[in-house]
């Protein structure tokens, strides 16, 4: 359930990105969720403890789900199409 659940999410972040509603990086991120303006959170696997750990406090307080995805920063950089490692990321509504 878990898996398709995910899977799911990385389908609707593909839409995302190819629509152009997605924020990128953690102080783009922070400042969408204190202006409530965020759908989700995405995590790469490998996303700092302590970046986490602020993400997941913030979107609790707003409402807003956190996902961590089976990719690592790298692979999420990839995934993005960016020349650069993505730890976190965020769709819009």
């Amino acid at each position: 359930m878990a898996t398709e659940n995910l899977e799911k999410d990385m389908k609707d972040l593909k839409a995302k990105l190819q629509d152009g509603k997605v924020i990128i990086g953690k102080e783009r991120v922070l400042k969408h969720l204190r202006a409530k303006s965020l759908a989700k959170v995405f995590l790469a696997s490998n996303c700092p403890e302590d970046l986490k750990e602020d993400l997941v406090t913030f979107a609790k307080l707003v409402k807003v789900p956190v996902i961590e995805l089976n990719l690592n920063n790298e692979e999420l950089g990839l995934f993005c199409k960016k020349g650069f490692f993505i730890a976190v990321l965020a769709t819009t509504e």
